[in-house]
């Protein structure tokens, strides 16, 4: 923890968080903006063999993530609609060689319009776990309802085995509840 991100110790509850990953037991993880939420998806994801999945729908946090961990070292990518055809390529195939540890993607991406596709060459990259950022977004009681958050339930037939996580600072009690995938 301390080589790709500097710290040494755990806020509270992110051991448990990360065990849970670590561990393949599906999650959910409501923590305070700002909580380290990050963290306890990416750390397992160098700890687990595979490639972990993280669904968010800022492209904006994906290439801060995904540069902040490629500047440290960790082999991470992004794809949505920011890439080129030529780079959308070259993200394809390097997970085809499994080169990458995490790969950030939008939801609508991974499972919207064209997402069978993507979900196809999912399949054969052994993904480890998929880890949901902003996961209030699932349930139509969160603030910031999105359609195809409600459609990654289809990942449980695309990626049998895996496990899944939802991470969110703002979901309600009844977003909470209604929120398993």
């Amino acid at each position: 923890m301390a080589r790709y991100w500097g710290y040494t110790t755990f806020r509270p509850l992110q051991r448990e968080a990360m065990d849970a990953v670590i561990a393949g037991r599906d999650s959910v993880v409501v923590l305070s903006t700002g909580g380290g939420k990050s963290l306890c998806f990416q750390a397992p994801a160098l700890v687990r063999p595979g490639l972990a999945v993280v669904v968010s729908p800022l492209i904006s946090l994906m290439k801060d993530q995904v540069d902040t961990l490629v500047g440290n070292g960790v082999p991470a990518v992004l794809y949505n609609s920011s890439l080129t055809p030529d780079e959308k390529s070259a993200v394809a195939a390097g997970l085809r060689q499994g080169r990458y540890r995490l790969l950030y993607v939008s939801p609508k991406r991974l499972v919207g319009e064209g997402g069978a596709g993507f979900l196809a060459l999912l399949s054969s990259c052994r993904v480890s776990f998929v880890a949901v950022d902003e996961a209030h977004c699932i349930s139509q009681w969160g603030h910031d309802f999105r359609p195809e958050y409600r459609q990654l339930a289809r990942l449980r037939q695309a990626l049998p085995g895996i496990s899944l996580h939802g991470f969110t600072a703002t979901a309600t009690a009844p977003a909470q509840k209604s929120s398993t995938m």
